[in-house]
This record gives C-alpha cells, sequence and structure tokens, in this order.
C-alpha cells in the first residue's frame, strides 16, 4: 500500500465515525483526537476500522505513536508488510 492508499483508509473510516469532519480542515501534525473531536471510543472503532481495511492491529502500547495524522500514517507504512 502507499501513503495514498493509507491516507484513503483513513478518510473512509473518520466518514463513517464522524462524517460532519473535512480532513482538509485539520492540522496533520496535531493530535487526531483533539482536531477530529474524538472520544475514546470513536479512537477506538477508527483503529478497528483501520484494522479491517489495511490488516495492521494497532496495540494499545503503541496508541502514542499514532498521535496525529502524519503519526498514524508514518504507522501503517512502518507496520504494511
Amino acid at each position: 500500500m502507499t501513503t495514498e492508499n493509507f491516507a484513503a483508509c483513513i478518510a473512509t473510516a473518520l466518514r463513517r465515525i464522524a462524517p460532519e469532519i473535512d480532513l482538509q480542515d485539520i492540522a496533520q501534525d496535531e493530535d487526531l483526537r483533539e482536531e477530529c473531536e474524538l472520544d475514546s471510543m470513536d479512537f477506538l472503532n477508527l483503529l478497528a476500522d483501520l484494522k479491517k481495511q489495511t490488516g495492521i492491529s494497532i496495540p494499545e502500547s503503541d496508541y502514542p505513536q499514532v498521535r496525529s495524522y502524519n503519526q498514524l500514517i508514518s504507522y501503517l507504512q512502518d507496520h504494511h508488510q
């Protein structure tokens, strides 16, 4: 998968969880939960949706590594086989 594929997966997941979010309006290096106003359940649903789309599981111990949009993209790229 490419960066664009991962970005599309994140966009798809966010549209399901928070359809009011416009990805063009978020700061990609800031905390994704704050930028998208996601509560903890929304964040877990985001990660579950990404797992379904990519097959990449993000364990709780790695949550600090996926705080921002750009961190999440990097994490998915690094853990994609």
